[in-house]
């Protein structure tokens, strides 16, 4: 599904100002997709203002060491993101992703962009560049840049390599091709380091992390005859831990390490009450349809959602959304929650 990128440099030619946004509880694709489209725009003598509702999560912040990226009602005003020629919204196509960003863009009267790769997606009034078959929408951004004859320095390199790095599991899911290799082939003769990035990405766990990742590997069931793995993280973890909710990042994907796995998630309890859904799958689970279905969305391996609590009751109805997406009874699995 190649992009046409050709309108789009006429619209960064056309505009001197930029706002560039992603969803909350940015991840290293959001973040690396921003920070590389806006070098790339400042190499073109751009003014640029990266802008999100969410704060960068800890352990990504090697990515942003200059703090760049601004906080919506910390250190950057709704009037100040208002004032532009153009928003730029990376990595998330859906007004529920954007929060409280979303309302100050529905009263935009600037140009609006999309640059993503999820499936899910609402009518934002913007411009899309999508390729859903595209791994990141990091791989996008070298798209972009080698098209419109963009310079991409070894940082903006290294965002884009961190992009699709992370989204795909470190090269391991099935979105990734040749093509993923070429491109980070190309990263590599531009400076990226592999083992550098990793070692930042990976290898700077917290003592509590770890603490609290062995409470909620304990408690992991299966159901489905095994074809579902999936585990709970309550409140109460975090204060017996003292981990903090970031450090739940990549847990689902250790469920869907269980042998005959077919899906998994993992239901994360919010300081609100609410309960963050995570959802993980192999070739020919869509869990993007089980995911649009409690309000969330994504890719059809890789999505997620936000239920009303309490954390019993949203894992409950997961587990009746799987029963259905799997075709198999999870009743034994409730008696474990």
């Amino acid at each position: 599904m190649a992009v046409d990128w050709t309108p789009l440099g006429e619209i960064i030619a056309k505009n001197k100002r930029f706002v560039l946004t992603s969803h909350i509880r940015p991840d290293a694709d959001a973040l690396g997709s921003e920070l590389a489209m806006a070098n790339m725009l400042e190499s073109q003598g751009k003014q640029v203002l990266i802008a999100n509702a969410s704060a960068a999560p800890p352990n990504l912040a090697f990515l942003d060491p200059d703090r760049r990226v601004k906080r919506l009602g910390d250190n950057v005003t709704a009037d100040e993101v208002l004032d532009t020629d153009v928003h730029m919204i990376l990595d998330t196509s859906a007004w529920a992703q954007l929060a409280r960003m979303g309302d100050v863009l529905k009263k935009t009267s600037a140009l609006k962009v999309v640059i993503d790769h999820h499936v899910s997606s609402d009518d934002l009034g913007a411009i899309e560049f999508k390729d859903t078959t595209a791994e990141a929408t990091g791989t996008l951004l070298h798209q972009l840049g080698t098209a419109l004859e963009l310079p991409i320095s070894k940082e903006t390199a290294e965002f884009i390599f961190c992009a699709m790095a992370t989204d795909t599991g470190w090269f391991r899911f099935p979105a990734i091709n040749s093509d993923t290799m070429r491109i980070v082939a190309d990263l590599m003769d531009r400076g990226v380091e592999p083992h550098v990035l990793y070692g930042k990405l990976y290898e700077q766990s917290s003592v509590e992390r770890l603490h609290l990742r062995g409470r909620v590997l304990s408690r992991v069931r299966v159901a489905c005859d095994g074809l579902l793995g999936f585990t709970t993280v309550e409140l109460k973890d975090f204060a017996a831990s003292g981990a903090s909710p970031v450090d739940t990042e990549g847990l689902v994907n250790q469920c869907m390490t269980i042998t005959g796995t077919q899906a998994a998630f993992t239901a994360v309890e919010q300081q609100n009450g609410r309960v963050k859904i995570s959802f993980r799958s192999r070739p020919g689970v869509d869990v993007s349809q089980l995911a649009e279905q409690f309000g969330g969305g994504g890719h059809k391996q890789a999505s997620g959602a936000v239920l009303a609590g309490p954390i019993r009751v949203a894992v409950s109805k997961v587990l009746s959304g799987f029963e259905q997406l799997l075709g198999c009874e999870t009743e034994a699995a409730e008696e474990t929650i």
